[in-house]
């Protein structure tokens, strides 16, 4: 029985109020605590699991935990019984598909204690009752957001309650935006909680803004940092074509819910995913033109986050690759690639983006520069407004440092700088590391004052860093160049081998007959140096080639060659212990990407003093804000940097605009729900009786009541899908197994093998679905092909073809790839073979229940029986099948013997270095030869070449 959950004497470790009082709402009773990102969420958590480890003989399990979270809470309760010394305290214990047996497994959880587990194998357990539901004392559920009907966390939970009345149950989140994405979607995750009662904790409670906003308030200093005009004016392009995608979306689905197509909406991270899910039910009648803008999206998206992010140089080249791909090739007519791309703002992206890295003319290529460029061409490179300003904060905070030293005060003067990835902190770092080196006179630009270089080079200067890119994007633009020529190539030849082809042929690969645009002139463009001859906006590919020959014989400076010299010549030979030192905290400037709860350890680790946001967090800020608030010793004064008037302000705005009106509308309808039942399985008796009548016996018998629910035996590997959970919600009684012959059995005669669309496709590829199809046949008297499509997307399979010939279909090699012709081919190889067509995984429940009319319960011992050899065990088999899988697909290994080889080789390898002696004791000399041949094949190939 599960312990009891009195409170235990346990040192916290929360020291602001309202964590102290969501930690005792949760010790009192069952909860749903739904609380802003960044205060400390994993904290809280880790409390309440230290509480019930410090009490002895319990088993919690935490559910939907991730491997960062893991780590995590590990060290959390380390440091917990560190100082606790609790006796009885075990810590956490992991539990991975890949690590741990079925005996380790029943060893965990019989010591009891915190033990994190994956859900597909926490499920298993239950159902097989290797872990007994009424031993476990309770469950902590995290990301409560992901918890829906179909979730494999949704199953667990209505197991446990189904067995296990009294154990406690408690549920975290951290996102409430997923919540407002449907109708009363709190009334809906309380019923798949089990849970009566939720907790809301938004930013601006009551009791967080007193903790976060008394007298221990952080030094805030807002930077709104103007972008340069360049930058501006790419800005308002990508924002022009992102507009112009949508109204285009808008025009062409009049039929579906657009309300939150928006430009505001479209700078958010998941538009581009939210547009492709509305879009993915009607998928497969959508117009070409749809497909294209709903990709589109995605790269002008990823181009507004480049242009704030990347410096003037990388953003070029990440242009240059977005035209290559999506452009048409030169001299086409066809105008079926990306729409965006015909715009004069696409033009004005390309041309504002070359124009902040060099300008000039390039017509001159016959004099090749050495030392330096020509007059025609000069560099530009122009440097982000974020690095200035950086420069500038820095040597103010050294100067603070320096006239006011802190007395008595625990912060380090340590400089953190957070920035949105690795990416940018690459980039902070080599600024940092570059901006005082000094040009040499020889290195000034042309008309530049020594002044001047010297009132550049005390604030900072990005030339020496932006000057290396320029070399690198040169060199790398030649070859890109040729690569695309020779592609180009490549692609007219196989065109020009096409051309004397079908008509029908034709008619698949051209574009629709709408999308040809009348041209003026009789189809002259123009002539216009930045349009191709179909209208779309010209590659820089032409000067970008003759910029890289200008620049081939480009030498790095001086000060460029001293300063690769003195980072690589290192002699560290004769260094003795005297020549190394450890910095000290308050010489040290950290650049760190944002990193979710890790950073609340990262700022108790560095203790920092001056926090410097690169890029905006909402997360962040408030992590701040508890950091600071925690420590009453120690004084925080944080920087935060936007560019004002831009998209990266937008998506801040929007982010918390998102956050709080989520937060209001989930108080809401806290307000107005009603009461959640959550005891599972609390069925009517006469209900209960009802479901439980044997109406098999036929030929007028009287019916037979049996107290045993309907049976599926299930594979393990299934419930990775959504079926089992709504098998058992259908008060069906589900048997995991180790199957080798399908993956459920309804009855002695009944076996099904369900495939969705992608593993159908990839079955008929390698052929293991005639092997599966015949194995079934062989022991099943009603062998059943399931295939399931996805509830939320298009059903339908790849487009028919038209099959002129009926030989075709009667030729076992033909070499169709019709995914149509496959399925009618193994439908003739198997003509009692049945093929079930399911919209969705509620659909498979539905025929699983007719199916299971009018027939026996099945065996789960036989149905694990079936297929294996005569002496072997399925307890051995374990959960590892992508090996197996690998072997089974080897010529010469069959169903058979492929169990022989799982228990007498340790892996693949051993068995391609098996000799034919052998293998022949396990899978016999036919099959053995076989086996060697295809390992040994290419081998002899190649002797014989």
């Amino acid at each position: 029985m599960p312990a009891a959950t009195t409170q235990p004497p346990v040192k916290l470790s929360l020291p602001l109020q309202f964590q102290q009082d969501i930690y005792h709402l949760l010790r009192s009773e069952d909860l749903l605590v739904i609380l802003a990102r960044g205060l400390g969420l994993l904290k809280i958590v880790t409390n309440l699991l230290h509480s019930y480890d410090a009490a002895g003989n319990s088993l919690v399990i935490v559910v939907g935990a991730e491997d960062r979270e893991n780590e995590w809470i590990g060290e959390a309760l380390a440091e917990h019984y560190a100082i606790s010394r609790s006796p009885l305290a075990k810590g956490l214990r992991v539990i991975r598909t890949d690590k741990a047996t079925v005996a380790a497994r029943e060893k965990m959880y019989s010591e009891g204690g915190i033990v994190s587990v994956t859900s597909r194998i926490l499920i298993v357990d239950l159902l097989s009752k290797l872990l007994d539901p009424e031993t476990v004392t309770g469950l902590v559920v995290l990301h409560a957001e992901r918890v829906v009907a179909t979730s494999t966390e949704a199953f667990i939970i209505r197991n446990y309650r189904q067995f296990n009345k009294i154990g406690f149950l408690k549920a975290f989140s951290d996102a409430p935006e997923p919540l407002t994405s449907s109708y009363a979607p709190l009334a809906a995750m309380m019923r798949n909680l089990f849970l009566r009662k939720p907790s809301i904790w938004p930013r601006f409670h009551v009791s967080i803004a007193q903790s976060l906003e008394g007298k221990k308030k952080a030094d805030v200093i807002e930077l709104e940092i103007p972008m340069t005009d360049a930058m501006r004016a790419i800005q308002t392009a990508v924002l022009e074509c992102v507009e112009m995608s949508i109204s285009e979306l808008k025009k062409a689905n009049l039929g579906l819910e657009m309300e939150d197509w928006t430009l505001d909406s479209a700078l958010h991270t998941n538009f581009d995913a939210v547009v492709r899910r509305q879009l993915d039910p009607v998928w497969h009648r959508v117009s070409w033109r749809t497909k294209q803008i709903a990709n589109d999206l995605t790269v002008l998206r990823s181009i507004l986050h480049s242009l704030l992010s990347y410096d003037c140089v990388s953003l070029l080249k990440y242009l240059d690759t977005v035209h290559a791909t999506h452009a048409p090739p030169p001299g086409s007519m066809r105008q079926d690639q990306s729409p965006w791309l015909f715009s004069d703002a696409a033009g004005a992206i390309f041309q504002t983006a070359k124009a902040r890295v060099y300008r000039g003319k390039t017509e001159d290529a016959g004099l090749l520069p050495t030392s330096k460029l020509p007059d025609s061409l000069t560099p530009v490179l122009e440097e982000q407004p974020k690095w200035t300003v950086l420069a500038e904060i820095l040597q103010e905070i050294e100067i603070d440092s320096y006239l006011n030293p802190s007395l008595r005060d625990d912060s380090n003067d340590t400089v953190l700088i957070m920035c949105n990835d690795e990416r940018t902190c690459r980039q902070v770092k080599d600024y940092l590391q570059t901006m005082h080196v000094k040009p040499l006179p020889q290195d000034m630009n042309d008309g530049q004052a020594p002044h001047e270089v010297e009132a550049e080079e005390e604030k900072g200067s990005a030339e020496f860093m932006l000057r290396r890119k320029l070399r690198e994007y040169l060199g790398w633009r030649k070859t890109f160049a040729q690569v695309s020529a020779s592609l180009f190539e490549e692609n007219q030849k196989s065109l020009n081998d096409i051309k004397g082809t079908t008509a029908a042929s034709r008619l698949n690969s051209k574009a629709p007959a709408n999308k040809r645009r009348r041209m003026r002139g009789g189809g002259s463009m123009g002539v216009n140096p930045s349009r191709s001859s179909n209208g779309a906006v010209a590659a820089i590919e032409d000067k970008a080639a003759q910029v890289a020959s200008l620049l081939a014989e480009l030498r790095p400076t001086e000060s460029e060659s001293f300063q690769k010299e003195d980072v690589v010549v290192d002699d560290l030979s004769h260094a003795g212990e005297d020549f190394f030192e450890l910095y000290s905290p308050d010489d040290q400037i950290v650049v760190h990407p944002y990193d979710g709860d890790q950073d609340d350890l990262l700022l108790e680790e560095i203790r920092p003093k001056y926090i410097i946001m690169y890029s905006p967090s909402t997360d962040f800020i408030r992590r701040v804000e508890v950091y600071r608030s925690s420590h009453s010793d120690r004084s925080v004064r944080a920087y935060f940097m936007y560019y004002g008037g831009s998209v990266e302000e937008q998506r801040y705005l929007s982010a918390v605009r998102r956050e709080k009106e989520a937060f209001t509308r989930l108080i809401k309808e806290r307000g107005s729900m009603a009461v959640t039942l959550t005891d599972a399985g609390n069925i009517d008796p006469q209900e209960a009786f009802l479901r439980t009548v044997n109406t098999r016996i036929a030929g007028g018998g009287r019916l037979a009541a049996t107290a045993a629910p309907p049976t599926v035996v299930v594979d393990v590997r299934e419930f990775r899908s959504a079926l089992p959970s709504l098998l058992h919600g259908r008060s069906m009684q589900i048997v995991p197994c180790q199957l080798t012959v399908g993956d459920y059995v309804l009855s002695p005669d009944i076996c099904v093998e369900r495939k969705s669309v992608r593993d159908l496709i990839a079955s008929f590829r390698n052929g293991r679905l005639f092997n599966q199809a015949e194995t079934m046949l062989q022991y099943y008297k009603y062998p059943f092909l399931l295939i399931e499509f996805d509830q939320n997307k298009s059903f339908t399979l790849d487009p028919f073809a038209d099959l002129t010939s009926v030989a075709t279909l009667k030729m076992p090699d033909s070499d169709t790839k019709d995914l149509q012709s496959k399925l009618v081919l193994l439908t003739l190889a198997f003509p009692r073979l049945k093929v079930i067509w399911s919209s969705s995984p509620y659909q498979t429940a539905e025929i699983f229940e007719e199916l299971k009319k009018q027939q026996e319960e099945p065996d789960p011992l036989r149905a694990v029986q079936l297929g294996l050899a005569e002496d072997e065990d399925p307890d051995e088999k374990t959960f590892n099948t992508g090996p197996q899988d690998l072997l089974r697909t080897i010529p010469g290994v069959n169903n058979k013997n492929a169990s022989r080889l799982y228990l007498e080789a340790r892996n693949v390898l051993e068995v391609a270095n098996m000799t034919l002696d052998e293998l022949d004791p396990h899978v016999g000399k036919e099959s053995g030869r076989q086996i060697v041949r295809f390992f040994t094949r290419s081998v002899f190939d190649d002797e014989e070449q």
